[in-house]
Protein backbone atom coordinates (compact mmCIF):
# COMPACT_ATOMS: atom_id res chain seq x y z
CA UNK A 1 0.00 0.00 0.00
CA UNK A 2 2.78 2.41 0.92
CA UNK A 3 4.48 2.01 -2.47
CA UNK A 4 1.18 2.41 -4.32
CA UNK A 5 0.24 5.63 -2.54
CA UNK A 6 3.77 6.96 -2.96
CA UNK A 7 3.63 6.46 -6.72
CA UNK A 8 0.12 7.86 -7.05
CA UNK A 9 0.85 10.99 -4.99
CA UNK A 10 4.02 11.65 -6.95
CA UNK A 11 1.88 11.61 -10.08
CA UNK A 12 -0.25 14.28 -8.39
CA UNK A 13 2.84 16.49 -8.08
CA UNK A 14 3.88 15.79 -4.49
CA UNK A 15 7.44 15.12 -3.37
CA UNK A 16 7.23 12.02 -1.18
CA UNK A 17 9.56 10.55 1.43
CA UNK A 18 8.50 7.31 3.10
CA UNK A 19 9.50 5.42 6.23
CA UNK A 20 8.85 1.78 7.07
CA UNK A 21 8.55 2.29 10.84
CA UNK A 22 7.71 4.93 13.41
CA UNK A 23 11.33 5.18 14.52
CA UNK A 24 12.57 5.68 10.97
CA UNK A 25 9.89 8.26 10.32
CA UNK A 26 10.82 10.32 13.37
CA UNK A 27 14.50 10.20 12.42
CA UNK A 28 13.77 11.36 8.87
CA UNK A 29 11.44 14.06 10.11
CA UNK A 30 14.13 15.55 12.34
CA UNK A 31 16.65 15.53 9.50
CA UNK A 32 14.31 16.96 6.86
CA UNK A 33 10.99 18.33 8.20
CA UNK A 34 8.19 17.90 5.64
CA UNK A 35 5.26 20.20 4.87
CA UNK A 36 2.82 17.51 6.02
CA UNK A 37 2.87 13.99 7.48
CA UNK A 38 0.56 11.18 6.33
CA UNK A 39 0.73 8.75 9.24
CA UNK A 40 -0.46 5.14 9.32
CA UNK A 41 -1.58 4.10 12.79
CA UNK A 42 -0.55 0.47 12.20
CA UNK A 43 3.25 0.66 12.34
CA UNK A 44 5.93 -1.77 13.49
CA UNK A 45 7.71 -0.67 16.66
CA UNK A 46 6.36 2.66 17.89
CA UNK A 47 2.69 2.80 16.88
CA UNK A 48 1.08 5.69 15.04
CA UNK A 49 -0.48 7.18 18.17
CA UNK A 50 2.91 7.59 19.85
CA UNK A 51 4.52 8.88 16.66
CA UNK A 52 1.74 11.46 16.37
CA UNK A 53 2.23 12.58 19.97
CA UNK A 54 6.00 12.94 19.49
CA UNK A 55 5.58 14.92 16.27
CA UNK A 56 3.07 17.21 17.91
CA UNK A 57 5.24 17.68 21.01
CA UNK A 58 8.10 18.84 18.81
CA UNK A 59 6.27 21.17 16.45
CA UNK A 60 3.21 22.07 14.42
CA UNK A 61 3.65 19.99 11.25
CA UNK A 62 0.18 19.05 9.91
CA UNK A 63 -0.71 15.37 10.33
CA UNK A 64 -3.23 13.26 8.44
CA UNK A 65 -3.66 9.82 9.95
CA UNK A 66 -4.57 6.66 8.07
CA UNK A 67 -6.68 4.19 9.99
CA UNK A 68 -7.92 0.78 8.95
CA UNK A 69 -11.18 1.35 10.77
CA UNK A 70 -13.53 4.19 11.57
CA UNK A 71 -13.91 2.91 15.14
CA UNK A 72 -14.06 5.55 17.85
CA UNK A 73 -10.93 4.15 19.51
CA UNK A 74 -8.77 4.71 16.42
CA UNK A 75 -10.30 7.99 15.33
CA UNK A 76 -10.64 9.71 18.70
CA UNK A 77 -7.27 8.39 19.86
CA UNK A 78 -5.55 9.79 16.79
CA UNK A 79 -7.29 13.15 17.03
CA UNK A 80 -6.48 13.47 20.73
CA UNK A 81 -2.86 12.65 19.92
CA UNK A 82 -2.81 15.72 17.67
CA UNK A 83 -3.84 14.64 14.16
CA UNK A 84 -5.44 17.34 11.98
CA UNK A 85 -7.54 15.00 9.84
CA UNK A 86 -8.03 11.30 9.18
CA UNK A 87 -8.95 8.98 6.32
CA UNK A 88 -10.05 5.36 6.52
CA UNK A 89 -8.18 2.73 4.52
CA UNK A 90 -8.42 1.70 1.79
CA UNK A 91 -8.26 5.25 0.47
CA UNK A 92 -8.30 6.39 -3.14
CA UNK A 93 -5.16 8.42 -3.98
CA UNK A 94 -7.26 11.28 -5.37
CA UNK A 95 -9.15 11.48 -2.06
CA UNK A 96 -5.92 11.55 -0.07
CA UNK A 97 -4.49 14.15 -2.46
CA UNK A 98 -7.55 16.35 -1.89
CA UNK A 99 -7.22 16.03 1.89
CA UNK A 100 -3.52 16.86 1.74
CA UNK A 101 -4.11 19.97 -0.33
CA UNK A 102 -6.97 21.07 1.92
CA UNK A 103 -4.81 20.78 5.04
CA UNK A 104 -1.95 22.67 3.40
CA UNK A 105 -4.29 25.48 2.36
CA UNK A 106 -5.12 26.09 6.01
CA UNK A 107 -1.92 28.08 6.43
CA UNK A 108 -3.28 30.84 4.15
CA UNK A 109 -3.99 34.27 5.62
CA UNK A 110 -7.58 35.33 6.17
CA UNK A 111 -7.55 39.08 6.86
CA UNK A 112 -4.60 41.45 7.04
CA UNK A 113 -5.21 42.90 10.51
CA UNK A 114 -4.49 42.36 14.18
CA UNK A 115 -7.07 41.79 16.88
CA UNK A 116 -7.00 41.69 20.66
CA UNK A 117 -9.62 39.94 22.77
CA UNK A 118 -9.17 40.03 26.56
CA UNK A 119 -5.49 39.10 26.43
CA UNK A 120 -5.71 37.00 23.27
CA UNK A 121 -3.92 38.55 20.29
CA UNK A 122 -4.58 37.42 16.70
CA UNK A 123 -2.43 38.79 13.88
CA UNK A 124 -4.14 37.64 10.69
CA UNK A 125 -1.42 38.99 8.42
CA UNK A 126 1.48 37.30 10.18
CA UNK A 127 -0.63 34.33 11.33
CA UNK A 128 0.62 34.81 14.88
CA UNK A 129 -1.41 34.21 18.04
CA UNK A 130 -0.38 35.40 21.50
CA UNK A 131 -1.81 35.04 24.99
CA UNK A 132 -1.00 37.75 27.52
CA UNK A 133 1.87 38.85 25.27
CA UNK A 134 3.40 35.39 24.89
CA UNK A 135 3.31 33.53 21.57
CA UNK A 136 0.99 30.53 21.32
CA UNK A 137 2.07 27.64 19.11
CA UNK A 138 -0.91 26.38 17.08
CA UNK A 139 -1.10 23.77 14.37
CA UNK A 140 -2.41 24.98 10.98
CA UNK A 141 -5.79 23.39 11.69
CA UNK A 142 -6.05 24.93 15.16
CA UNK A 143 -5.09 28.30 13.72
CA UNK A 144 -7.61 28.05 10.90
CA UNK A 145 -10.35 27.09 13.37
CA UNK A 146 -9.52 30.07 15.58
CA UNK A 147 -9.46 32.41 12.57
CA UNK A 148 -12.80 31.09 11.36
CA UNK A 149 -14.51 31.47 14.73
CA UNK A 150 -12.97 34.86 15.56
CA UNK A 151 -13.88 36.24 12.12
CA UNK A 152 -17.46 36.71 13.35
CA UNK A 153 -17.45 37.08 17.16
CA UNK A 154 -20.73 36.09 18.77
CA UNK A 155 -21.99 34.20 15.73
CA UNK A 156 -22.75 30.53 16.31
CA UNK A 157 -21.18 28.18 13.76
CA UNK A 158 -22.37 24.60 13.51
CA UNK A 159 -19.93 21.73 13.40
CA UNK A 160 -20.88 21.13 9.77
CA UNK A 161 -20.14 24.77 8.89
CA UNK A 162 -16.75 24.48 10.56
CA UNK A 163 -16.01 21.20 8.78
CA UNK A 164 -16.69 22.84 5.44
CA UNK A 165 -14.74 26.03 6.22
CA UNK A 166 -11.74 24.57 8.08
CA UNK A 167 -11.40 20.99 6.86
CA UNK A 168 -13.05 21.68 3.45
CA UNK A 169 -15.23 18.61 3.78
CA UNK A 170 -18.22 19.24 1.52
CA UNK A 171 -20.16 16.21 2.72
CA UNK A 172 -21.86 15.37 6.01
CA UNK A 173 -18.65 15.15 7.96
CA UNK A 174 -17.51 13.77 11.27
CA UNK A 175 -18.05 16.17 14.17
CA UNK A 176 -15.27 14.43 16.11
CA UNK A 177 -12.73 16.35 14.01
CA UNK A 178 -14.21 19.64 15.20
CA UNK A 179 -14.65 18.63 18.84
CA UNK A 180 -11.11 17.25 19.17
CA UNK A 181 -9.58 20.35 17.59
CA UNK A 182 -11.66 22.62 19.85
CA UNK A 183 -10.35 20.75 22.90
CA UNK A 184 -6.73 21.16 21.78
CA UNK A 185 -7.28 24.84 20.96
CA UNK A 186 -8.87 25.53 24.34
CA UNK A 187 -5.94 23.88 26.11
CA UNK A 188 -3.64 26.44 24.48
CA UNK A 189 -5.62 29.70 24.63
CA UNK A 190 -7.99 29.43 27.60
CA UNK A 191 -7.06 30.18 31.21
CA UNK A 192 -9.37 27.37 32.24
CA UNK A 193 -10.29 25.03 29.35
CA UNK A 194 -13.15 23.63 31.46
CA UNK A 195 -14.72 27.11 31.54
CA UNK A 196 -13.82 28.55 28.12
CA UNK A 197 -14.08 32.25 27.44
CA UNK A 198 -12.96 32.39 23.82
CA UNK A 199 -14.27 29.19 22.22
CA UNK A 200 -17.70 28.72 23.72
CA UNK A 201 -20.03 25.76 23.24
CA UNK A 202 -23.62 26.50 22.31
CA UNK A 203 -25.27 23.25 23.28
CA UNK A 204 -27.19 21.63 20.46
CA UNK A 205 -25.87 24.09 17.86
CA UNK A 206 -22.09 24.39 17.72
CA UNK A 207 -19.46 26.93 18.78
CA UNK A 208 -19.02 30.69 18.90
CA UNK A 209 -16.12 33.02 19.64
CA UNK A 210 -16.32 35.20 22.73
CA UNK A 211 -16.22 37.09 24.92
CA UNK A 212 -19.43 38.59 23.59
Amino acid sequence: MREGLQLALRRQGHTIHTAASGEEGLTRLRAEPPDIVVLDLMLPGIDGFEVCRRIRAGGDIPIIMLTARSDDFDVVGGLEAGADDYVVKPVQPRVLDARIRAVLRRTGAERAESEHHAGLGIDRAALVVSKDGRPVSLTPTELRLLLELSNTPGRVLSRQQLLEAVWEHDYLGDSRLVDACVQRLRAKIEDNPAEPVFVQTVRGFGYRFGPV
